[in-house]
C-alpha cells in the first residue's frame, strides 16, 4: 500500500486519562486519510533502545497501529503505548540500552543521534508527541533538529504553556472534586481537620480550581509561601462556623511554609529531568495544624483527617472533557500535518481551539495569575466577575 506519510505517536512522563483517546483520534483520523500510523512504545525510550536491524525484535519500541487496535483502548485510562521519564539527552550510562554501551561511555550521555537515526529506520514522516512540559520540550529540540513535530499536551498540573487546558487536568479536578466530597464525611464524624494533599509541582490550577467549586475552605499553592498559623486560624475560624464542625484545606504538593528553602521530597533521588519525587507537604500541614488548634481553639486540640489524593486523580478512564478534548486535539494535530505544518503545539485558547509555536514550552511554566486569581490573605480563589472568562477561568495569557 501506499501511503501519504508515516506518523509517530508517543506518550511521555506520568500517566492521565485522555492520552487513549488522543491516541485513538490521531491513528483513525490518519488511517482513514491513507497515512501509516507508528505507536511509540514507553515514552522517548522507545526511541533511544531502537536496534536498526530489520531482522531484530523491536515489538517493545514501537508498533504499527490500526482502528481495531486504538478502539478498544480509546475508552480507557493511562496508555497503551505505556510511558517512561526517559530524557535522551540526559540518559545515564545505566539506562543506556546493551548495544550503545560501548559507544557511550560518558556518566550522562546525549544519544539524540540514535534517536534520529531510529526515527529514519522507522521511518516517521511526523512525529505527535502527548506529554507535558518535559516530554514536549524534547520533541522541540528534535523539531530544531529537522524533526516534524506536532505536539499535544498533557497533565494533570495544567501547567504546559500556550494553552488554557492539558489532557487530563479535567478529570483531575472532577476526581478531586469527589474524592474531597467523600472524606468530609470522616471529617464531620469526628470534627476534624481534613487535609488533602492535590498534584501541583508549580502551578496551583489542581487546588485552585476544585476549591473554587467548592470542595475544600482554603486552599495553598506553590506560587505563594503560607503562614502555617495563618492557615490554622483561618481553618479553626471555617470549622467552628460550620454546623457539622470540620472544614477542609487542599495542599499543592509544590507549596511551602514560609520559611521553607525547598518544596518536601519524598527523598533525594531524581529524575532524568531534574526532578525529586513530590510528597510529604499534606503530611507536615497536617502535623502543624495539630500541634497549632489549641492557640486559635480556646484551648483544644483539633485532630486532623489527612489525605494524598495521588494516583486516585491520575489512574482510571477519563471524564467527560477528556474524553472530547483529546479527540479535538488529535484531529487537530491531523490538519496541521495535512497543511504542512510542524513545530506547533495544539492548543485551546480562551475557549478556542488553535495551535501555537511549540517553542513556549521552552519558555516559563504557566502559573497561577495570583493578582486575579487568588487571594493570598484568605488563602483561596479569587474573582470579580467570570464575564468572558475561558471554560477553566484561568488562561495561558499568550
Amino acid at each position: 500500500m501506499v501511503y501519504k506519510g508515516t506518523i509517530g505517536i508517543i506518550t511521555g512522563g506520568g500517566d492521565v486519562p485522555g492520552l487513549n483517546p488522543a491516541i485513538r483520534a490521531v491513528t483513525i483520523r490518519a488511517s482513514r486519510e491513507g497515512y501509516r500510523v507508528v505507536g511509540i512504545r514507553r515514552g522517548w525510550a522507545g526511541l533511544v533502545e531502537v536496534i536498526r536491524d530489520p531482522e531484530a525484535d523491536n515489538s517493545n519500541n514501537f508498533e504499527e497501529l490500526s482502528e481495531n487496535v486504538v478502539s478498544r483502548h480509546g475508552r480507557t485510562g493511562g496508555t497503551f503505548l505505556h510511558s517512561s521519564r526517559t530524557r535522551p539527552t540526559h540518559l545515564p550510562q545505566a539506562s543506556l540500552p546493551a548495544h550503545l554501551r560501548g559507544k557511550y561511555t560518558e556518566e550522562i550521555n546525549d544519544v539524540t543521534e540514535e534517536v534520529l537515526c531510529n526515527l529514519e529506520f522507522i521511518g516517521l514522516d511526523y512525529l505527535i508527541p502527548i506529554g507535558g512540559d518535559d516530554t514536549l520540550s524534547y520533541g522541540q529540540h528534535l523539531h530544531s533538529k529537522g524533526v516534524k513535530v506536532v505536539a499535544i499536551p498533557k497533565t494533570m498540573d495544567n501547567d504546559v504553556p500556550g494553552t488554557d487546558y492539558c489532557i487530563g487536568f479535567g478529570t483531575c479536578v472532577t476526581r478531586t472534586l469527589d474524592l474531597a466530597h467523600t472524606l468530609r464525611t470522616s471529617a464531620g464524624s469526628h470534627e476534624r481537620f481534613l487535609v488533602i494533599e492535590v498534584f501541583g509541582r508549580y502551578a496551583g490550577f489542581s487546588a485552585l480550581l476544585p476549591t473554587m467549586a467548592g470542595a475544600a475552605d482554603r486552599c495553598v499553592i506553590p506560587e505563594v509561601d503560607f503562614d502555617i498559623e495563618h492557615l490554622t486560624d483561618l481553618l479553626v475560624y471555617d470549622r467552628n462556623r460550620n454546623p457539622s464542625r470540620y472544614s477542609v484545606t487542599l495542599v499543592s504538593e509544590g507549596a511551602k511554609i514560609k520559611g521553607d528553602t525547598t518544596m518536601s521530597y519524598e527523598g533525594t533521588e531524581k529524575d532524568q529531568y531534574g526532578h525529586a519525587k513530590l510528597g510529604g507537604i499534606g503530611d507536615r500541614v497536617a502535623a502543624k495544624l495539630k500541634e497549632l488548634s489549641p492557640k486559635y481553639n480556646a484551648g483544644r486540640r483539633i485532630n486532623v483527617v489527612k489525605q494524598r489524593l495521588g494516583y486516585l486523580v491520575r489512574c482510571g478512564a477519563p471524564d467527560a472533557l477528556d474524553s472530547v478534548v483529546p479527540m479535538a486535539f488529535g484531529n487537530l494535530a491531523l490538519d496541521l500535518i495535512r497543511r504542512g505544518e510542524s513545530g506547533r503545539l495544539v492548543n485551546i485558547q480562551n475557549g478556542v481551539y488553535g495551535s501555537t509555536s511549540l517553542e513556549v514550552v521552552d519558555g516559563s511554566h504557566k502559573v497561577v495569575d495570583i493578582e486575579k486569581n487568588y487571594n493570598a490573605e484568605r488563602l483561596r480563589p479569587s474573582y470579580h466577575t467570570f464575564e468572558s472568562a475561558p471554560l477553566f477561568i484561568m488562561t495561558a495569557n499568550l
